[in-house]
């Protein structure tokens, strides 16, 4: 068993063994599907990049090749979106080595689209297949593939909890995730 020691916090020693050492990967790798998710339902193109490596790709079926390139195409078509929310579900991570690693995410995206004049619910439910590296201490998505379950559409009908007065989303700054000094911290 190889430990790494160094000086902690406190300046005490502190050991991070292989066991730890796996814990900090996985929250890592588990991190970039959280960040993928926000950066599609906040417009933050910049956030939606930092998950990949310069140089990785995607096949989402409809769309293959380099995944910067299909943050662009994918902010662009969300923009064309009423509302957007993507949910990511379990996430199982298989440690090839040291330096790579396979997972599989469970999604769950919600899109408000216009179809035929009318706001439309669109639900692709489906799995993410990805191949995670770790490249210069920093892991990342250096292929993603989108696998689809199941979808569905139907007519929009959540207008009575804006009626209510209820705190709706929105995208970007407007946000009230993005505005922290409305949430009562000065």
């Amino acid at each position: 068993m190889e430990w790494q020691s160094g000086r902690g916090a406190a300046g005490g020693r502190r050991c991070v063994g292989p066991g730890l050492e796996r814990l900090l990967a996985k929250d890592a790798i588990r991190d970039l599907s959280t960040a993928y998710a926000r950066g599609l339902d906040r417009w933050d193109a910049a956030l939606m990049r930092g998950v990949f490596h310069a140089d990785a790709t995607v096949d989402y079926g409809f769309y293959q090749g380099s995944a910067l390139a299909f943050v662009d195409w994918a902010q662009e078509l969300l923009r064309t979106h009423c509302a957007n929310q993507h949910m990511m579900g379990q996430i199982a991570i298989d440690f090839e080595d040291e330096a790579r690693a396979f997972g599989e995410v469970y999604m769950f995206a919600y899109h408000r689209v216009i179809e035929d004049g009318a706001e439309t619910d669109m639900i692709i439910a489906g799995r993410y297949a990805d191949r995670y590296e770790r490249r210069d201490g920093v892991w990342r998505i250096a292929h993603r593939a989108e696998i689809v379950d199941w979808g569905s559409t139907a007519p929009a009908s959540d207008g009575f909890l804006a009626a209510l007065g209820g705190i709706m989303g929105a995208r970007g700054d407007a946000d009230l995730t993005s505005r922290r000094g409305a949430l009562g911290l000065h």
